[in-house]
């Protein structure tokens, strides 16, 4: 199990994120979240709204790749 402590208006947050083998899930909260640093709740906030905008543009590349293969499925038929 991995723990990440972060730093927020000078109190300390240590959480449990499990399993993480590769470390993916640790460099995806860093990188809008600073360990290294104490953090206000401002800096919390926008991070959590930079990860939702970096999602919700993911989930729009998505489906424009949904909407494609039907089109695809038919040329190749």
């Amino acid at each position: 199990m991995k723990n990440i402590t972060f730093h927020i208006n000078n109190a300390a947050y240590t959480i449990n994120i499990g399993p993480d083998i590769d470390g993916t899930l640790e460099k995806g909260l860093k990188k809008f979240l600073s360990t290294d640093k104490n953090l206000t709740t401002e800096d919390v906030l926008l991070a959590y709204l930079q990860k939702t905008q970096e999602q919700v543009s993911f989930e729009n590349k998505l489906e424009e790749i949904i909407q494609i293969i039907p089109s695809l499925e038919k040329t190749q038929q």
